[in-house]
């Protein structure tokens, strides 16, 4: 018995030295720091999500990051509304338009392409949870290549949800959370940190900074 013990301890130990040993995530820059954008145009997300105001929340928020990370970000007011003024509304069609077309009307040198694919909040009988996932691709407008992948996701439940109170307790905070959701837009302050963890720079496989950071070229 002892010895089929220490067999199933050796065993679980290897495992934990070879999960342990996971490698992370690589991303080849030699185009991106090749291209060297200075400005990013960034395009109305993709919303594959059930809830319609998913597009703008991301919208509104994602040129944060990117200006931090030392780009200059075409103004995305002017950006929607000169497509608007063209007819295209659906941002699924403005993802269509060429990238020479796109280079030609804003003088960007890249575009930033984004696509929400979880946004809002999951009701069940004890809890809910808020959860807004989206993936990027940076695509150099003067050649078409494809310069950077990422995704992120962050939850309204990150930080554990157990309050106390047994039952009862957190019958009446799923059910205050539901109120409170379904009266605002809960998936918002949701879709900037997402927006964060996605285009932030200096993060492992992240964006690289910018001309306009004093941390560009370092990495």
């Amino acid at each position: 018995m002892n010895r089929i013990f220490l067999k199933l301890a050796a065993g679980l130990f290897a495992a934990t030295l070879l999960g342990g040993c996971v490698a992370p995530k690589t991303v080849d820059y030699s185009a991106f720091k090749e291209s060297k954008p200075r400005s990013i145009l960034v395009m109305p997300p993709v919303n594959e999500s059930p809830d319609v105001k998913a597009t703008y929340s991301l919208l509104s928020q994602v040129t944060f990051p990117l200006a931090e990370a030392g780009y200059y970000v075409v103004p995305v007011a002017l950006v929607d509304e000169t497509f608007k003024q063209n007819g295209l509304t659906n941002a699924n069609d403005i993802q269509e338009t060429s990238p020479a077309k796109l280079r030609e009307i804003f003088g960007a040198d890249a575009a930033m392409y984004v696509k929400v694919t979880q946004y809002g909040t999951t009701y069940m009988v004890i809890s809910s949870q808020t959860v807004v996932t989206a993936t990027a691709k940076l695509v150099d407008l003067r050649s078409g290549t494809t310069l950077w992948t990422g995704t992120a996701t962050a939850s309204s439940d990150e930080g554990g949800n157990n309050s106390g109170g047994g039952l009862i307790g957190m019958l009446i905070t799923a059910a205050v959370k539901q109120i409170i959701n379904s009266s605002t837009d809960a998936g918002h302050p949701i879709a900037g940190i997402t927006s964060q963890r996605l285009l932030s720079a200096g993060q492992p496989a992240g964006l690289l900074y910018g001309p306009r950071s004093p941390r560009y070229g370092t990495d």
